[in-house]
This record gives structure tokens, C-alpha cells and sequence, in this order.
């Protein structure tokens, strides 16, 4: 079998989900490493968005991360990171989605925030969508994980935004409020892979990609 090659960016989150489903499953791949401002030949013709992540397979070239994490599923299906029963695998995929379509926007609501109010309506958000994630999801979870005792390819999805959150909370003050007891219990679950632990950055290089998009007299000591 050919060798699968990722094309990534170590900043990207988007890429990070990919590179911990390579690894949680244990796939022997070629990593390029992709400068979006100056991007390959190859990784052009692998990633007709061009964006990152994208993966080149046995003649497959697939982009997007929730799509190449599921194709990653079907042809490396041990260990399995989705559900088999068809309910709990659409619940799976819903979960991606909000993490797609609400925590992710939330996140940078905040970030790109350019005056108080802005700013003040962007922590609103965030804490919106986190205090849901708790409601709506951990607290009626049988596990530490998402879905339950086993680490899916939800809890992949979400995590990268919560490893940038404490650079956030540097530069913008916002930390995950202590009542979401089941939100930080699954974090530290999460943290604790060692999946995350190979792929993990220190907040300080988050911090330096992050600080452009903040005034200085927003921004807040460490």
C-alpha cells in the first residue's frame, strides 16, 4: 500500500484534527509541512481549495478535515472512532458540524474582535456555545469522552480550538467558566491522549500567530 502523504500546516487547527486521527490510529504517513503564502506545486494539485489539511492516498487526493478524517475511518477502520449504529454515527457527524458552524465562528468572533462591544459580543458567543457543549453533550455523556468511554472523531474535531484557547484567554481574558465542571473534565481527558501529546504546541505559538488580530491596549498580561 502506498505510503499516505499529509499536507499540513502546524498553526492550522483544521490540520491538527487530521493529524490526530493519524495518529490515534496509529497510520504511517509523509507529512508536508505546507507555507500557505507560498504554496507547492504538489500540494496545489492535491487540495483544489487550497487549504490544508489535504492527503494524497492510493490515487486519492482528498481535502477538508471531516472528510478526509472519515476516509481515514472507512480504510483505516481500526481502532474505530465513530459509532456503528447508524443513530449514534449521525449524532457523531451532527456534533462535527456544530463544532464547524458554531464553535468555530464563536472563536473567531472573539479573536477579531476590533472594538469593546465586539469584543464583549464575542466572549458572549463563545460562552454560548461552550455552556450548550456542556447541556447538550458532556453532561449526558456515559464517559469522559463525547460520545461516551471511547475517544471518536468528534472529540478530534473539537479539540484543536481548545488547545488556542488558553492563547485566547491571554490575549483576550476569557477561560472556560469553572461551572462547566464536565467540559474541563473532558479536557483533561482529551490532553491526556497520547495522540494530543505528539502533536501538542506550547500556548506561547499560538500566542505569537494570534496577537495580529488583537489591538495592543486589548490585549491582557499573561
Amino acid at each position: 500500500m502506498t505510503k499516505l502523504r499529509l499536507y499540513s500546516a502546524k498553526a492550522c487547527p483544521f490540520a491538527h484534527r487530521t493529524r490526530l486521527v493519524l495518529h490515534e490510529k496509529a497510520i504511517d504517513f509523509e507529512l508536508t509541512e505546507v507555507d500557505l503564502q507560498n504554496r507547492p506545486r504538489a500540494f496545489v494539485d492535491a487540495s483544489l481549495y487550497g487549504k490544508v489539511p489535504a492527503i494524497e492516498h492510493e490515487g486519492h487526493r482528498v481535502w477538508e478535515s471531516a472528510i478526509i478524517n472519515e476516509y481515514l475511518e472507512e480504510v483505516f477502520p481500526d481502532p474505530p472512532l465513530l459509532p456503528r449504529e447508524p443513530g449514534r454515527r449521525a449524532l457523531a457527524r451532527i456534533w462535527i458540524d456544530h463544532a464547524n458552524t458554531r464553535l468555530v465562528p464563536a472563536f473567531g468572533q472573539l479573536l477579531r474582535a476590533e472594538t469593546p462591544d465586539q469584543e464583549a459580543e464575542g466572549r458572549e458567543a463563545l460562552g454560548d456555545v461552550l455552556a450548550f457543549i456542556e447541556r447538550e453533550a458532556l453532561a449526558k455523556s456515559s464517559g469522559p469522552y463525547w460520545l461516551g468511554a471511547e475517544v471518536s472523531l468528534v472529540d478530534l474535531a473539537f479539540y484543536p480550538w481548545f488547545e488556542r484557547l488558553p492563547a485566547v484567554g491571554r490575549l483576550r481574558g476569557f477561560s472556560i467558566p469553572a461551572e462547566l465542571t464536565r467540559l474541563r473534565a473532558w479536557l483533561d481527558a482529551v490532553q491526556a491522549r497520547d495522540a494530543v501529546r505528539a502533536n501538542l504546541n506550547p500556548v506561547d505559538f499560538y500566542v505569537e500567530r494570534y496577537a495580529k488580530f488583537v489591538k495592543p491596549a486589548a490585549a491582557t498580561a499573561a
